[in-house]
């Protein structure tokens, strides 16, 4: 499993991938813009739950994003 770093890390990358703002990200998964910017800086850990609406956003495994 990925470090918090890192982990913050691989979600950036998939947003940038698909040219999705932190904004855009955190409206469709319905949380707060701050907690999911907090999130990609490896500060929060999210919920199995977040996780999963995340990675449905960004369309990756969450396998994907939790290895490195």
């Amino acid at each position: 499993m990925a470090s918090q770093k890192q982990f913050g890390k691989n979600i950036k990358k998939a947003r940038n991938k698909i040219g999705f703002t932190q904004k855009q990200v955190a409206d469709k998964v319905e949380i707060h813009v701050n907690y999911y910017a907090r999130a990609e800086r490896g500060e929060e850990t999210l919920s199995m739950k977040t996780l999963k609406a995340v990675c449905k956003v960004l369309k990756v495994k969450s396998s994907d994003i939790l290895d490195f």
